[in-house]
């Protein structure tokens, strides 16, 4: 026993290292997010509202202006460079840097969609009591307070999908994916109105959510059941040196895939996606529609090009059926829809299959290539044009309303163009860039995804993505006939004037919409100067 204890006295401590330079913005998120959860129990109830909008505006524009200095830090050490931190569990490269600046300026965009009050008569557009039911007695009580937990909520989930695609090593993107995800479940079963359609949402995505965890967390086991180790590298060496069991790593990929494909919302794991997008607060809607979609996509390119590139021949014809089927579905069931969140929702099924278009560009092969850098390119500025066209038009949802709230169903949108052309005008710019007319910023990242999977050889991916397209624009030009040559009839919805907060995130949505398509130019040039992926 003596013996054991003195063995084991004389392990030496090594002291962790941790680059707080280079990890600041994600440690200001957290610090924000921590900070926001004491001010919930020290403030008073009436102050806490301007107290949380502040601190959560400040926090991620202070992570945002972190963000460019390091970003500045990388550019003058060169392209392709970066450092593996935090004993390496988060790499900070290039790419890394560009989805922290996209996720922190559509964080910003939701914060002030969460700020908004006038559109609810100077309350919050999330219920006061979560668990409150419509006409109970709880409700009644709890209808004048605002729910400014929210705030804190949706800064630990921009943390968790900063860290997401950070992540460099698997147990890392597991614990990254829990974090914005929880909060994301909370949030979005709690609008004012609409209470039971809310809960339901929320229920649903916890279910479907909790799921895909689970099948993540057992690609990670068998992963490391094949290579011996979670770290992403390890991973890629193993793959590029073993020929023996091979059945565990195909599973551990299949088993992964199904964790982030549930993200991104891709065939078949988008069933919450409709749901979830219909029921949840339209704020709500609009950061997660943009944010999530760039961490979850950031996590499947490190995952895929770092960890399993070597292996691309087996997990690329998966892929090839599920961008297949994502693109078919969404365009499809987006045609059939009376209700405008329903349809934006799988109109962002169908651009995650356009995305995995670009993705199966990636030729991933160890060695830095013309190629790889072009099609990461392609992914990251497409993610760019869809966030602000979804998060613009979303915004722009919360202000059509009549008595009952947001009047989503369709028909409440006829002759909106006579009524508000201004609103209608701006919403169907971001449809038509949505669709990928010429002259928008979603034609330049239609063609940049489509040329660079044609590139790879997946031109059969590419014609349905064609073919899919058109099918999109039907749907989206029917939506704009719909507002500027139908005649309203019966009971039509109204324009109620915003805040400018609303306002000021529309207008940047708008003019970053036109400007990626007229002059595309400076975006491509920053994404391509990102570099790629460091192991």
């Amino acid at each position: 026993m003596c013996s054991t204890r003195k063995a084991v006295s004389d392990v030496e401590f090594v002291k962790p290292t941790i680059e707080y330079a280079e990890l600041s913005p994600l440690l200001i998120v957290l610090g924000v997010a921590a900070l926001g959860v004491v001010v919930e129990a020290f403030v008073a109830r009436e102050r806490r509202h301007v107290v949380q909008v502040s601190l959560a505006f400040a926090g991620v524009l202070a992570a945002l202006v972190a963000t460019v200095l390091v970003g500045l830090d990388l550019a003058d050490v060169g392209a392709g460079q970066g450092l593996v931190g935090a004993e390496g569990s988060v790499v900070v490269d290039g790419p890394t840097v560009y989805l922290w600046g996209l996720v922190l300026v559509f964080a910003l965009g939701g914060v002030a969609l969460f700020a908004e009050r006038r559109l609810e008569a100077g309350v919050s557009v999330f219920a006061g009591q979560a668990a409150a039911l419509p006409g109970t007695e709880a409700e009644r009580r709890s209808s004048g307070l605002a729910h400014t937990e929210v705030y804190p909520l949706v800064m630990f989930a921009i943390a968790g999908m900063m860290l997401f695609p950070a992540a460099g090593d698997l147990l890392t993107m597991f614990v990254a994916l829990e974090v914005l995800s929880l909060p994301l479940y909370l949030l979005c079963g709690l609008a004012r109105r609409r209470r039971l359609l809310s809960q339901e949402a929320a229920l649903k995505y916890f279910l479907l959510g909790a799921f895909s965890s689970g099948f993540f967390l057992y690609g990670v086991a068998l992963v490391y059941g094949y290579a011996g180790s979670m770290d992403l590298d390890v991973i890629h060496s193993s793959v590029l040196n073993r020929t023996d069991d091979r059945t565990l790593l195909l599973l551990g990929i299949a088993m992964l895939s199904v964790g982030l494909l549930f993200k991104v919302g891709a065939v078949p794991f988008q069933a919450w996606t409709p749901d979830v997008y219909q029921g949840a607060p339209t704020a709500v809607t609009a950061f997660m529609s943009a944010a999530t979609k760039v961490a979850a996509f950031g996590a499947l390119l490190r995952l895929y090009y770092v960890g399993f590139g070597a292996n691309r021949w087996d997990w690329q014809p998966m892929l090839w059926v599920v961008a297949i089927l994502t693109m078919l579905v969404g365009a499809v069931l987006a045609v059939v829809q009376s209700d405008v969140k329903r349809m934006l929702a799988y109109s962002s099924v169908a651009h995650t299959g356009f995305l995995l278009t670009g993705v199966l560009g990636l030729q991933a092969s160890g060695a830095l290539g013309e190629d790889e850098v072009t099609s990461l390119q392609a992914v990251l500025f497409y993610l760019t044009t869809y966030g602000f066209a979804t998060v613009g038009a979303f915004a722009l949802v919360t202000l059509v309303r009549d008595a009952n709230g947001e009047a989503t169903s369709s028909a409440k949108w006829a002759g909106l163009g006579r009524r508000s052309p201004v609103v209608a005008g701006v919403f169907a710019l971001f449809l038509l860039s949505m669709a990928g007319i010429p002259l928008t910023a979603g034609f330049v990242g239609k063609w940049a995804v489509f040329t660079v999977a044609m590139s790879a050889g997946a031109w059969p991916v590419v014609l349905v993505a064609i073919a899919s397209s058109i099918i999109a624009i039907f749907f989206y030009i029917k939506f704009v006939r719909l507002m500027f040559f139908v005649d309203a009839e019966g009971d039509v919805a109204e324009v109620t004037v915003p805040s400018p907060l609303t306002s000021v995130t529309i207008g940047v949505c708008a003019l970053a919409t036109i400007g990626l398509g007229l002059v595309p130019g400076p975006v491509l040039d920053l994404v391509a100067h990102a570099g790629d992926f460091i192991r």
